[in-house]
């Protein structure tokens, strides 16, 4: 069990949270309860999903952290989306969008080193003697 605001990928996460609340502001009050609603809540459960992963196991981590990932693509499209729908301004949709990104990447490594971290060690090979 670890402190999961010790690691950069959930103080990233967090960020991006707070700043699609804040842009999400500005969308249009017909979207409240739609794409305004849809894109807070994945937004939310990345750094909820990590978070709740550091106080369990480590292979029920590995899974909470593919729920963030999964999360985080959630939020890709939905800022794609808020992009072709205009509710949003295309500079905002792709600094967060690059925000998610790095958060993906950031999660894919974490998952693989737990991934290897698991894996049983391999004997040593043996020398040949020619």
């Amino acid at each position: 069990m670890q402190d999961f605001r010790r690691l950069a990928v959930w103080q990233k996460s967090h960020r991006l949270t707070l700043d699609i609340y804040h842009a999400t502001k500005d969308f249009p009050p017909d979207e409240r309860f739609a794409l305004t609603q849809d894109l807070r809540s994945a937004a939310r459960s990345i750094p909820t999903n990590i978070a709740e992963g550091c106080g369990r196991t480590r292979p029920s981590m590995r899974h909470f952290l593919q729920i963030a990932l999964g999360s985080a693509s959630e939020v890709e499209y939905h800022l794609f989306l808020a992009r072709e729908l205009g509710v949003a301004e295309p500079g905002v949709c792709d600094r967060l969008s690059g925000q998610t990104a790095e958060i993906k990447r950031m999660l894919a490594g974490l998952i693989a080193r737990l991934r290897a971290a698991d894996r049983p060690p391999r004997p040593p090979v043996a020398e040949s003697s020619y």
